[in-house]
Protein backbone atom coordinates (compact mmCIF):
# COMPACT_ATOMS: atom_id res chain seq x y z
CA UNK A 1 0.00 0.00 0.00
CA UNK A 2 1.35 3.24 -0.54
CA UNK A 3 0.29 5.66 2.15
CA UNK A 4 1.01 8.97 -0.31
CA UNK A 5 -1.56 8.16 -2.06
CA UNK A 6 -4.02 8.85 0.97
CA UNK A 7 -2.48 11.67 2.30
CA UNK A 8 -2.63 15.08 0.72
CA UNK A 9 0.99 17.29 1.27
CA UNK A 10 0.88 20.84 0.33
CA UNK A 11 2.51 23.68 1.91
CA UNK A 12 2.90 23.83 5.55
CA UNK A 13 1.15 20.55 5.53
CA UNK A 14 3.35 17.96 7.48
CA UNK A 15 3.09 14.55 6.69
CA UNK A 16 1.92 11.90 9.11
CA UNK A 17 1.85 8.16 8.87
CA UNK A 18 -1.14 6.36 8.60
CA UNK A 19 -2.91 4.93 11.77
CA UNK A 20 -1.56 1.42 12.39
CA UNK A 21 -4.71 -1.58 11.94
CA UNK A 22 -5.16 -2.64 15.64
CA UNK A 23 -7.16 -5.52 17.12
CA UNK A 24 -10.94 -4.79 17.48
CA UNK A 25 -11.70 -4.21 20.88
CA UNK A 26 -13.95 -7.04 22.56
CA UNK A 27 -17.77 -6.23 22.00
CA UNK A 28 -17.33 -3.37 19.33
CA UNK A 29 -18.57 -5.83 16.73
CA UNK A 30 -20.52 -8.30 18.07
CA UNK A 31 -22.65 -9.91 15.15
CA UNK A 32 -18.99 -10.03 13.32
CA UNK A 33 -17.45 -11.22 16.45
CA UNK A 34 -20.34 -14.10 17.19
CA UNK A 35 -19.95 -15.06 13.34
CA UNK A 36 -16.45 -15.31 13.40
CA UNK A 37 -16.84 -17.39 16.64
CA UNK A 38 -19.00 -20.30 14.20
CA UNK A 39 -16.21 -19.87 11.88
CA UNK A 40 -13.04 -20.29 14.31
CA UNK A 41 -14.83 -23.54 15.33
CA UNK A 42 -14.50 -24.72 11.73
CA UNK A 43 -10.24 -24.01 11.92
CA UNK A 44 -9.75 -25.28 15.06
CA UNK A 45 -11.55 -28.55 13.32
CA UNK A 46 -9.87 -28.67 10.42
CA UNK A 47 -6.03 -27.09 10.95
CA UNK A 48 -5.75 -28.17 14.72
CA UNK A 49 -1.88 -26.12 14.82
CA UNK A 50 -3.69 -22.43 13.70
CA UNK A 51 -4.25 -20.21 16.09
CA UNK A 52 -7.88 -18.75 15.78
CA UNK A 53 -8.57 -15.63 13.58
CA UNK A 54 -9.47 -12.29 14.70
CA UNK A 55 -10.77 -9.41 13.78
CA UNK A 56 -8.50 -6.31 12.79
CA UNK A 57 -9.85 -2.46 12.42
CA UNK A 58 -8.03 -0.27 9.81
CA UNK A 59 -8.31 3.22 11.10
CA UNK A 60 -10.04 5.46 7.93
CA UNK A 61 -8.30 8.91 7.29
CA UNK A 62 -11.88 9.86 5.70
CA UNK A 63 -13.92 11.98 7.61
CA UNK A 64 -16.72 10.79 9.68
CA UNK A 65 -19.89 10.20 7.00
CA UNK A 66 -22.87 12.87 7.83
CA UNK A 67 -24.44 10.58 9.91
CA UNK A 68 -21.21 10.62 12.37
CA UNK A 69 -20.05 7.00 12.05
CA UNK A 70 -16.48 6.48 11.19
CA UNK A 71 -15.61 4.69 7.74
CA UNK A 72 -12.99 2.18 9.56
CA UNK A 73 -12.84 -1.20 7.70
CA UNK A 74 -12.68 -4.34 9.96
CA UNK A 75 -10.96 -7.11 8.32
CA UNK A 76 -10.53 -10.82 9.38
CA UNK A 77 -6.73 -11.88 10.29
CA UNK A 78 -4.62 -13.99 11.06
CA UNK A 79 -3.41 -13.70 14.69
CA UNK A 80 -0.34 -11.21 13.27
CA UNK A 81 -2.43 -9.11 11.58
CA UNK A 82 -1.83 -9.83 8.24
CA UNK A 83 -5.31 -10.56 6.30
CA UNK A 84 -5.92 -10.82 2.49
CA UNK A 85 -9.52 -9.44 0.76
CA UNK A 86 -12.44 -7.05 1.57
CA UNK A 87 -13.77 -5.34 4.45
CA UNK A 88 -16.70 -6.87 6.62
CA UNK A 89 -18.54 -4.41 7.54
CA UNK A 90 -20.03 -1.81 5.72
CA UNK A 91 -18.02 1.25 4.87
CA UNK A 92 -19.26 3.73 3.05
CA UNK A 93 -22.94 4.18 5.29
CA UNK A 94 -25.22 6.23 3.85
CA UNK A 95 -27.24 7.88 6.67
CA UNK A 96 -29.14 5.01 8.98
CA UNK A 97 -27.27 2.40 7.82
CA UNK A 98 -26.29 0.15 10.51
CA UNK A 99 -22.21 -0.88 10.54
CA UNK A 100 -22.90 -4.34 10.84
CA UNK A 101 -25.47 -6.60 8.31
CA UNK A 102 -28.83 -7.82 10.15
CA UNK A 103 -29.36 -10.95 8.93
CA UNK A 104 -27.25 -12.83 10.75
CA UNK A 105 -26.78 -15.46 7.77
CA UNK A 106 -25.48 -13.09 6.07
CA UNK A 107 -22.76 -12.00 8.45
CA UNK A 108 -22.01 -15.25 8.93
CA UNK A 109 -21.31 -15.49 4.46
CA UNK A 110 -19.44 -12.75 4.69
CA UNK A 111 -17.03 -13.20 7.53
CA UNK A 112 -16.53 -16.68 6.56
CA UNK A 113 -15.84 -15.59 2.72
CA UNK A 114 -13.32 -13.85 4.51
CA UNK A 115 -11.68 -16.38 6.82
CA UNK A 116 -11.46 -18.57 3.86
CA UNK A 117 -9.94 -15.63 1.56
CA UNK A 118 -7.32 -14.85 4.56
CA UNK A 119 -6.49 -18.75 5.17
CA UNK A 120 -6.12 -19.91 1.20
CA UNK A 121 -3.90 -16.64 -0.12
CA UNK A 122 -1.39 -16.43 3.55
CA UNK A 123 -1.05 -19.63 4.08
CA UNK A 124 -1.46 -21.06 0.34
CA UNK A 125 -3.73 -23.98 0.58
CA UNK A 126 -7.38 -24.78 0.24
CA UNK A 127 -9.34 -23.83 3.21
CA UNK A 128 -12.01 -25.91 4.03
CA UNK A 129 -11.61 -29.49 2.01
CA UNK A 130 -14.43 -31.53 0.81
CA UNK A 131 -12.95 -35.05 2.49
CA UNK A 132 -15.21 -36.70 -0.43
CA UNK A 133 -14.15 -35.14 -3.36
CA UNK A 134 -10.68 -33.86 -2.09
CA UNK A 135 -11.54 -29.87 -3.45
CA UNK A 136 -11.80 -26.74 -1.60
CA UNK A 137 -15.18 -25.48 -0.14
CA UNK A 138 -17.34 -22.23 -0.64
CA UNK A 139 -20.09 -20.72 1.33
CA UNK A 140 -23.28 -20.81 0.15
CA UNK A 141 -27.06 -21.16 1.11
CA UNK A 142 -27.88 -24.54 1.89
CA UNK A 143 -29.12 -26.32 -1.14
CA UNK A 144 -27.16 -24.33 -3.60
CA UNK A 145 -27.53 -26.01 -7.38
CA UNK A 146 -23.76 -26.42 -9.55
CA UNK A 147 -21.92 -23.51 -10.03
CA UNK A 148 -24.24 -21.36 -8.29
CA UNK A 149 -23.11 -18.49 -6.64
CA UNK A 150 -23.89 -16.45 -2.99
CA UNK A 151 -26.48 -14.10 -4.15
CA UNK A 152 -27.92 -15.69 -7.12
CA UNK A 153 -28.25 -19.47 -6.54
CA UNK A 154 -32.31 -18.70 -5.22
CA UNK A 155 -31.41 -20.71 -2.31
CA UNK A 156 -32.29 -19.50 1.27
CA UNK A 157 -31.21 -21.91 3.72
CA UNK A 158 -28.59 -21.33 6.16
CA UNK A 159 -24.92 -20.68 5.52
CA UNK A 160 -22.97 -23.80 4.99
CA UNK A 161 -19.86 -25.28 2.87
CA UNK A 162 -20.44 -26.11 -0.38
CA UNK A 163 -18.64 -28.50 -2.55
CA UNK A 164 -18.56 -28.30 -6.08
CA UNK A 165 -18.04 -32.08 -6.33
CA UNK A 166 -17.15 -33.96 -9.56
CA UNK A 167 -17.55 -33.33 -12.99
CA UNK A 168 -20.86 -35.29 -13.08
CA UNK A 169 -22.19 -32.28 -11.28
CA UNK A 170 -22.72 -33.51 -8.06
CA UNK A 171 -22.54 -31.17 -5.73
CA UNK A 172 -22.94 -31.00 -2.04
CA UNK A 173 -23.91 -29.85 0.70
CA UNK A 174 -20.87 -30.57 2.93
CA UNK A 175 -21.76 -29.14 6.71
CA UNK A 176 -23.74 -26.00 8.35
CA UNK A 177 -20.74 -23.05 9.05
CA UNK A 178 -19.28 -24.19 12.10
CA UNK A 179 -19.84 -28.24 12.05
CA UNK A 180 -16.94 -28.98 10.29
CA UNK A 181 -15.73 -31.47 12.94
CA UNK A 182 -18.85 -34.03 12.65
CA UNK A 183 -17.62 -34.13 8.65
CA UNK A 184 -13.78 -35.44 9.58
CA UNK A 185 -12.54 -39.20 8.95
CA UNK A 186 -13.10 -41.04 12.06
CA UNK A 187 -9.11 -40.89 12.83
CA UNK A 188 -9.39 -37.18 12.94
CA UNK A 189 -12.08 -36.65 14.61
CA UNK A 190 -10.65 -38.65 17.67
CA UNK A 191 -7.68 -36.46 17.70
CA UNK A 192 -9.66 -34.06 17.89
CA UNK A 193 -11.66 -35.06 20.37
CA UNK A 194 -8.93 -36.10 22.49
CA UNK A 195 -6.88 -32.51 22.20
CA UNK A 196 -10.05 -31.06 23.32
CA UNK A 197 -9.84 -33.27 26.50
CA UNK A 198 -6.02 -32.80 26.90
CA UNK A 199 -6.88 -28.77 26.90
CA UNK A 200 -10.04 -29.03 29.07
CA UNK A 201 -7.37 -31.26 31.58
CA UNK A 202 -9.86 -34.06 31.15
CA UNK A 203 -8.25 -38.06 31.05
Amino acid sequence: MNHFSYVGLGPGDDWRPPPEPRPAEPGQWPKLEAALAVVNRDLAATLPGQDPLILLVAPSEEPLSPSGMDRDRVYVAMPDGRWHGNPVNACDLEEGDPPEPDDPATVLAVVADAAQETITELLWQAWPICWEHKIGTHPRPAGTGYDGYQGETGADGPTVWWCRGSRDGDCHDVSPVGELASTLPGKQRRALRRGERERDGRP
